[in-house]
């Protein structure tokens, strides 16, 4: 057990050491074998300032291979539109938050988000983009619109045409063509709750295999005649439960490149007790039997038939926070008051700014054998991943043969990519 020990808190050691390092994108892109799969949040250009520009200038691009770019909502009339057009294709940046460091121009064919997307891959040419359709708030009408063959054809349609083809209303036919690569499902979730007010049907399970049947099918139509390669993934819960209501899972890895499975959120401030948000495996004393870790949602759905390499694995950049916390020791599974503060929302918190907290009077406590840490005063707990953590992870991602790690949300990380840098050298 001592042995044991040793060799984590090395591998801690060393994960500190090693996001230090800068390597060069020929480097970082010297075995593509892994998928490393991050999520740019479409609104976070503007509170919190976050650009696809930073995503460059940070080295995070350079050691990616997938770009996910969310949410693109499924409407209440079945069809696929845009959230926020102003941020997708119509706000012009300036050369400081522009990727290639040249500035929008008054009547270029297009700007926005998608401008700064086709930049980055310029930049990065092995670099894929992926609209993510969905989300928690967008997934209300997913169960209508897949109700039919009809509907499906429908949906699947007008996402090929707007996202994929391009056609975006008001400008010129094609304008974004070629910008995204492939469609990401989010829909949270088939045949089980999700945000409140979402529609949801038993038949969801059999239906969500019968929309990407769908989507596949049309993809590859279209591949066909401009001989690109487009793809299909999907976000998957980590519930049991959730699994066994809206997969069936020997059937949907046919259509799906690969999915990316949540490894977060497994508890958090909904809950009066503090908790790990995401740990690899149960930590000992852990009130709830059964619980959830990243090895039990994996282990669930490689009992479900998925397969090991297409199952990529969420990791969180964000950590869940609770306050008013009594009980003494570590912190770790005391009663709490309520969340804690953030600077977006109460409970939750970025990476870049848990990670000055042990400046400020918390302590790091690391559970090595269980893969999780969390920051403690005697008061405030977050439950987070620092980049010993990812790498940890990426080492489990390695050790079960799965396919990659997936990070939500970039904006989450420090200006330094520190916990993208960490992904990346475990997975070489």
């Amino acid at each position: 057990m001592r042995g044991f020990t040793r060799r984590l808190v090395a591998v801690a050691a060393a994960a500190s050491v090693v996001v230090t390092a800068a390597p060069t994108p020929a480097q970082a892109h010297r075995n593509d074998s892994y998928a490393k799969v991050a999520y740019f949040t479409q609104w976070g250009i503007y509170g919190r300032d976050f650009q696809l520009a930073d995503v460059q200038n940070s080295g995070a691009a350079a050691r990616l291979t997938h770009l996910n770019y969310a949410f693109g909502p499924v409407t209440a009339d079945g069809v696929c539109a845009s959230a926020d057009p102003w941020a997708d294709w119509q706000t012009p940046f300036s050369a400081e938050n522009s990727v290639d460091g040249v500035a929008d121009v008054a009547g270029q064919p297009i700007s926005g988000n998608l401008h700064q997307i086709a930049e980055l891959k310029a930049a990065n040419p092995k670099l894929k983009a992926l609209i993510s359709l969905g989300g928690w708030s967008g997934s209300a009408y997913f169960s209508d619109a897949v109700l039919t063959d009809a509907s499906r054809k429908r949906l699947v349609s007008s996402c090929l045409d707007l996202w994929i083809k391009g056609n975006l209303p008001g400008l010129p036919e094609g304008v974004a063509g070629g910008i995204i690569d492939g469609i990401d499902l989010d829909w949270e979730w088939p045949a089980s709750s999700g945000n409140a007010g979402n529609v949801v049907r038993p038949e969801d399970k059999q239906n969500f295999t019968l929309l990407l049947a769908e989507f596949r099918a049309q993809l590859d139509r279209l591949s066909r005649s401009t001989k690109k390669k487009y793809l299909l993934t999907a976000f998957v819960p980590a519930a049991p439960a959730k699994i066994e209501a809206g997969f069936e899972v020997k059937k949907i890895f046919k259509y799906l490149d690969f999915a990316t499975v949540q490894g977060y959120d497994f508890h958090g401030t909904w809950e009066p007790v503090t908790n790990q948000q995401s740990a690899l495996r149960v930590p000992a004393g852990a009130p709830d039997d059964p619980d959830f870790s990243v090895e039990n949602t994996i282990n669930a759905w490689l009992a479900g038939g998925a397969p090991k390499r297409k199952l990529v694995l969420g990791v969180p950049y964000y950590g869940q926070g609770w306050t008013g916390v009594s009980g003494g020791g570590n912190g770790l599974f005391k009663p709490a008051a309520g969340p804690a503060p953030g600077v977006f929302a109460a409970g939750t918190e970025d990476f870049k700014t848990l990670k000055k907290l042990p400046a400020q009077g918390f302590t790091v406590h690391r559970d090595l054998r269980n893969g999780h840490a969390w920051l403690f005063d005697g008061t405030t707990f977050w439950t987070y991943d620092d980049p010993a953590v990812l790498l940890q992870k990426a080492l489990y991602i390695r050790a079960k043969g799965l396919g990659g790690a997936m990070m939500w949300s970039l904006d989450g990380d420090d200006e330094r990519a520190s916990l993208t840098k960490a992904i990346s050298a475990g997975l070489r």
